[in-house]
């Protein structure tokens, strides 16, 4: 049984299921493990989260009052935040963004290819002290914005699959098609998807001024470490107005894309209305590619379960503009690993417009045998097709190491 419990009413010997909140909230970076370590029963109680998920069938269960314990299955933990994400498909998309084919694929990774010694050159610059022109990033904007608005399920794909010692570089070109395919499904065109392309490339521009054993540190930071880490938008905001050529959304993403519209972000805990549309875009996009990425630290999430985990941190996210990320990427994105009413295992290859709760599949897994069997492609929209989802499944869980090939996306 999954149980919800207070940090309070944790005790030795409890399997943690899942941590309350955002993964950058505590101080681990394994969700599930079972509580044996007085260091770690006193981090998590340290580490500012309230609530946490506990799984009794494999460690001890909640003393005290039943009460005081909110319980559900695995089953329905998973359908209760299904249910969150579920009343987006009933939204108009604003275009296809979510079909690729193999050459789209190849053009998607190519262009990533040309774009990282540009990001690391600009870097390197911002490193030795020299100005940075926001200017000489606009060509390569224009050409991933293009690329975007011709075939957004390609790069957003291809996006996942950086190599952990390009994650920096990789990252803003990511966040970059990310606040291009966002911006469009918000209704901004011209000018205004240039800017929000132009922010996500330059957003984390401070980190190019970080301590290098802080920023390339292979597991959590300490206290110390965090808080120099935390300084990164506002040495990225100083670096940006002495080039002299970063516009007021440049500027505004790069300070406040770590900003929660609760008021708990930083650097000036700003809430609400106070946080721009464009920062607001830029703390979705930003935290969704951190998340999805694999680090020297820990392995990224599969696309689906992100956004089944970013529904659940209340406060972080302005509701609007994560609805329209969702619609995006889709609610299941390509790549997701998903349980099918059949018991077949299937990972997801393309959107269906129309429809994104029932996205197009390769089956490749029988859960009933327990056995592989032949890829099977699905399109879950068809009116032939009698299957249909039942839930997101943990990678994690299953172990699979073919999920993105299956998906069509390959790594370079």
């Amino acid at each position: 049984m999954i149980k919800k419990i207070s940090v309070s009413q944790l005790r030795m010997g409890m399997h943690v299921h899942e941590f309350c909140g955002s993964w950058m909230d505590h101080p681990f970076w394994r969700s599930k493990f079972t509580l044996k370590s007085d260091t770690d029963f006193e981090r998590i109680r340290a580490g500012g989260v309230a609530e946490l998920w506990i799984d009794t069938a494999k460690g001890l269960d909640v003393e005290g009052p039943a009460a005081t314990v909110q319980a559900i299955t695995q089953e329905a933990l998973a359908d209760e935040v299904e249910r969150e994400l579920e009343f987006v498909a009933s939204m108009p998309m604003e275009f296809d963004a979510l079909n690729s084919g193999d050459a789209a694929m190849a053009k998607a990774a190519a262009l990533y290819r040309r774009s990282v010694p540009k990001i690391a050159s600009m870097f390197g610059e911002a490193r030795l002290g020299k100005a940075v022109d926001a200017g000489q990033c606009e060509e390569l904007v224009e050409e991933i914005s293009e690329s975007v608005l011709r075939n957004p399920g390609a790069l957003i794909s291809v996006a996942r699959l950086k190599r952990a010692d390009e994650y920096t570089y990789m990252h803003s070109v990511a966040v970059c098609a990310l606040m291009v395919s966002l911006g469009r499904q918000l209704g901004l065109q011209g000018d205004q998807l240039k800017k929000a392309g132009l922010a996500g490339m330059l957003h984390d521009l401070g980190k190019a001024v970080m301590p290098l054993e802080v920023l390339n540190k292979p597991g959590k930071l300490t206290d110390a470490e965090f808080d120099i880490m935390k300084s990164h938008p506002e040495r990225g905001h100083e670096l940006l107005l002495e080039g002299g050529s970063a516009g007021a959304v440049v500027l505004d993403v790069c300070l406040h894309h770590h900003e929660k519209v609760d008021g708990s972000g930083y650097p000036h805990k700003l809430a609400g209305d106070q946080i721009s549309l464009f920062a607001k875009m830029g703390a979705v996009c930003d935290v969704y590619d951190a998340v999805t990425s694999v680090r020297p630290y820990k392995s990224g999430w599969d696309p689906g379960e992100a956004l089944r985990r970013m529904a659940q941190w209340k406060g972080h996210f302005e509701p609007r503009v994560f609805q329209a990320f969702v619609k995006t990427v889709g609610i299941y994105p390509v790549g997701s690993l998903l349980r099918l009413q059949s018991g077949k295992l299937a990972v997801v290859t393309a959107q269906n417009a129309q429809n994104l709760l029932q996205p197009k599949v390769k089956a490749f897994f029988s859960t009933k045998s327990n056995m592989r069997i032949e890829p099977l492609e699905m399109d879950l929209g068809s009116a032939w097709c009698q299957d249909k989802v039942l839930r997101c499944e943990s990678p994690d869980d299953w172990k699979f190491k073919d999920l993105d090939i299956l998906a069509g996306v390959q790594r370079n």
